[in-house]
């Protein structure tokens, strides 16, 4: 095989995990904890790199250009595309039903805190598991007549987490429930946030 179609195949490879890291994120911080992802996106970024390396030296020998703009449209898309937004987006439109279930199990009383340790925590039954990551558990604040419920969607070190918020009254979360500090809140349905803390 050519130098030149060994460095079009890397470019394409390293192009492609980059791209796949980035849509599944979400689902490979579940399995390998957020302790080791970080390793998992310097090993990719880093082959990327390399191979971005390599395909500029390809085109300084005049060796052809298609590495390099393979690696320039893959990272335009990472930068300029809304990945994260649309993951979340389709988490949410795909289970917001059985969310929905799991909200009005929760305030008639049929699900209520099962966890020793944490009155406010709330382990799903099986078939409701998947709802929330990081292990299946929901955090249920209540406050006067208003409840809200929290699904994870990363169930990170400390107060550090992202998920979605169930508002009963329609309002907006605060920084401070779920003993969160929140850098971002975005409603996304009527009574339904994304919120992010760090």
């Amino acid at each position: 095989m050519r130098k030149e179609n060994i460095i079009l195949a890397l470019s394409i490879v390293s192009s492609l995990m980059l791209l796949a890291l980035a849509f599944f994120q979400w689902q490979l911080v579940h399995i390998l904890t957020p302790f080791l992802m970080p390793f998992l996106w310097l090993t990719v970024a880093g082959f990327f790199l390399v191979t971005v390396i390599f395909s500029i030296i390809a085109i300084v020998k005049k060796q052809g250009w298609k590495p390099v703009l393979i690696q320039a449209l893959t990272l335009i898309f990472i930068i300029f595309f809304p990945i994260n937004k649309v993951i979340i987006h389709l988490d949410f439109e795909k289970h917001r039903g059985d969310r929905e279930i799991v909200v009005k199990k929760v305030q008639e009383g049929v699900l209520a805190s099962n966890v020793s340790y944490n009155d406010s925590l709330i382990h799903l039954p099986e078939e409701y598991g998947k709802l929330s990551k990081g292990g299946g558990d929901i955090v249920v604040e209540k406050k006067n007549d208003e409840c809200k419920v929290l699904f994870f969607t990363l169930r990170g070190i400390l107060d550090s987490f992202s998920g979605f918020v169930y508002s009963s009254s329609g309002e907006k979360p605060r920084s401070g429930d779920f003993g969160g500090d929140f850098i971002e809140v975005k409603q996304l349905a009527e009574h339904w946030y994304f919120v992010s803390s760090r």
